[in-house]
C-alpha cells in the first residue's frame, strides 16, 4: 500500500488562510438562518406553517453534503479534491443570493432557497475535510477552533447587516405589504459579494496533499460482502422500508401536515438503497459507487455513532432557535405578529443583532477552547458548551425586557463555538484517512435530519399543542439542548492536542 504520511504541521498564516473561506460559507448561512422567517412572513406565511417552509434546508443537506464528500474524496485534478466543490458551490450560492430577496411569492421564495441550501452545502461541506487532509492530528483542534472563529465571524457580519445599513447608512426598514425592506434585499447582495472574496482567497492561498499522500484512491475494489454482512444490509432495508410506510400510513391516518411524507420517503428511499446494494455486489463484485456511502452508514466508527446522538438533539433545537427567534419575540416582546408593522421589523433587526452577538461571543471562545479541551477532555468541554445553550434559551423565554436578550445570547455563542468545532476535532481523529469526505457528509446527516424532523413536527407543536405561541418553541429548543449536553459524555475521544 501507499505510504500513509502524516501531514507536516502547518504555520498559523497557512492555518487561516486554509479557513477564511468560511467567513464567506456563513455571512450565508446567517442571512438565511435571520431572515428567511421573515421572507416567508412577508410574503403571507403564518408562523404555524413556517417549519415546513424551512424543510430545504435539512432535505439539501442530508443528501448533498455526503455525496459531496463521497465525491471529493475521489477527486483530484488542478485544483485538487476539495477546492473544485468550494469555488462551483460559492459561485452557484451567490446567484441564489440575489434571487431570494426578490422573490414575489412564497413558492419563488421556497424555490430560492432550495436552491441557496443546495449550493451552500456543496460549498461548505469540503471545509471540514480539507483541515483533516491538512492538518496532523496535533493540530486539529486549533484548526477545527480557527474554522469556527470565521464562521463567528460571518455570522455576526450577516446578522447585523440589515441593523447596519438601517441605523448606520438610513436605508429603509420598510417596504409595503408583500415586498422585503431594501435593508433586507441589499444585505443578500454584500453576502454574495463576501463570499465570492472570502471562497476565492482560500483556493489561491491552500495547497493540497496528492491522493497518493492521504489515501484519496484506493487501489481495491470493496470486497463482495459476506453472506452474513449481506443478510445484515437486506434486515436493515427492510425495517427502513417499513418504518417509511408506517410513518406515511400514521400521517394519512391523523391528517398530518404533507412534509413528514418527506421523512416517509426518505426512509424507504435508504431501505431500497441497501436492497439495491445487496443486489448490485453479489452480481458484479465491484465498486458500487455512492451506493457505496450506504455501507458506510451502517459500518460507522462508534464515535460517530455516539455523536450522532449529541447531533440530533442539538440541531433539533437549533432549528427551533432559528425559525421561531423572530416570530417568538415579536409577538411576545413587541406585541406584532404583522411583519408589515414597524415594531415587527425592529424586533427582527433586534433579533439580527442578537444573533451577530452570540457569533460574536463564538468566535472569540472558541480561539480559547484547545487548551480547556486539552485539560477536561473534549466530551465534557462540549457537554458544558450546550448545558451553556440550553440556559440561554431558556432566558429567551424567561427574560421580559428584549433590551437584556443579549445576556441568554452569550450563553447561546459559548455553546455555538463548541457545535462547531469540538464534535469535528473528536471526529477527524476516529476516520481512516481514506474516507474523511465522505464520513464528514455522513456526520452533517445527524445535523440535518434532526432538522428534518423537527420542520415536519413543529409546525403541529405551535399549532395544536402550544396555541400559535411561537415562545414556547423556544422552551423545548432548550430541552433538546439540555439532552445533547448529557448525551456528549458518553462520546469516546482520545487525548485532546492543541
Amino acid at each position: 500500500m501507499p505510504n500513509e504520511a502524516a501531514p507536516p504541521r502547518l504555520s498559523r498564516a497557512r492555518i487561516w488562510n486554509m479557513c477564511c473561506g468560511l467567513f464567506g460559507v456563513q455571512v450565508v448561512w446567517g442571512l438565511q438562518n435571520v431572515n428567511t422567517s421573515r421572507i416567508f412572513q412577508t410574503l403571507g406565511a403564518h408562523v404555524e406553517g413556517l417549519a415546513i417552509l424551512w424543510i430545504a434546508a435539512p432535505v439539501t443537506g442530508l443528501v448533498i453534503q455526503p455525496l459531496i464528500g463521497h465525491m471529493s474524496d475521489r477527486t483530484w485534478g488542478p485544483l485538487g479534491r476539495r477546492r473544485p466543490y468550494l469555488l462551483g458551490g460559492a459561485l452557484l450560492t451567490a446567484l441564489a443570493l440575489l434571487a431570494m430577496p426578490n422573490a414575489g411569492t412564497i413558492w419563488m421564495a421556497s424555490l430560492a432557497l432550495w436552491l441557496l441550501t443546495a449550493s451552500i452545502n456543496v460549498a461548505a461541506e469540503p471545509f471540514r475535510a480539507l483541515v483533516a487532509d491538512n492538518l496532523p492530528e496535533a493540530q486539529r483542534t486549533t484548526g477545527f477552533a480557527v474554522q469556527t472563529f470565521f464562521i463567528g465571524s460571518g455570522a455576526v457580519l450577516a446578522s447585523a447587516l440589515p441593523w447596519m445599513l438601517a441605523h448606520w447608512m438610513g436605508v429603509a426598514t420598510v417596504a409595503p405589504p408583500g415586498v422585503l425592506p431594501p435593508t433586507v434585499r441589499i444585505a443578500f447582495y454584500i453576502g454574495a459579494v463576501f463570499l465570492i472574496g472570502a471562497v476565492l482567497w482560500t483556493v489561491a492561498t491552500t495547497a493540497e496533499r496528492p491522493p497518493e499522500q492521504i489515501h484519496a484512491h484506493r487501489p481495491h475494489a470493496p470486497a463482495v460482502p459476506t453472506r452474513k454482512g449481506a443478510a445484515i444490509l437486506i434486515r436493515s432495508g427492510i425495517v427502513w422500508i417499513a418504518a417509511g410506510l408506517a410513518i406515511g400510513g400514521f400521517a394519512h391516518a391523523e391528517g398530518l401536515r404533507r412534509g413528514i411524507y418527506i421523512v416517509a420517503i426518505l426512509a424507504v428511499l435508504f431501505g431500497m438503497a441497501q436492497l439495491v446494494a445487496v443486489r448490485l455486489r453479489r452480481r458484479g463484485g465491484g465498486s458500487i459507487g455512492v451506493l457505496e456511502i450506504v455501507e458506510d452508514i451502517l459500518h460507522m466508527p462508534l464515535v460517530l455513532k455516539r455523536l450522532a446522538v449529541v447531533q440530533f438533539f442539538t440541531w433539533f433545537g437549533l432549528f427551533a432557535m432559528w425559525v421561531y427567534t423572530v416570530p417568538a419575540i415579536a409577538a411576545d416582546h413587541y406585541g406584532s405578529t404583522d411583519p408589515a408593522t414597524a415594531s415587527y421589523n425592529a424586533c427582527a433587526d433586534w433579533v439580527g443583532v442578537l444573533f451577530a452577538g452570540y457569533n460574536g461571543v463564538a468566535a472569540i471562545v472558541a480561539l480559547a477552547l484547545p487548551p480547556f479541551a486539552a485539560r477536561i477532555g473534549r466530551p465534557r468541554l462540549h457537554a458544558a458548551g450546550l448545558l451553556l445553550g440550553a440556559l440561554g434559551l431558556l432566558g429567551f423565554v424567561a427574560i421580559a425586557d428584549p433590551a437584556w436578550l443579549w445576556l441568554p445570547a452569550v450563553g447561546i455563542g459559548c455553546a455555538w463555538a463548541s457545535i462547531l468545532s469540538t464534535p469535528y476535532a473528536m471526529l477527524s481523529d476516529a476516520l481512516p484517512p481514506h474516507k474523511i469526505g465522505v464520513y464528514m457528509g455522513i456526520h452533517n446527516i445527524f445535523l440535518v435530519l434532526p432538522q428534518l424532523v423537527a420542520a415536519t413536527m413543529l409546525d403541529v407543536l405551535v399549532a395544536r399543542v402550544f396555541h400559535s405561541r411561537a415562545i414556547y418553541a423556544l422552551g423545548l429548543a432548550a430541552a433538546s439542548l439540555f439532552v445533547a449536553a448529557i448525551a456528549a459524555l458518553a462520546v469516546p475521544d482520545r487525548p485532546a492536542r492543541g
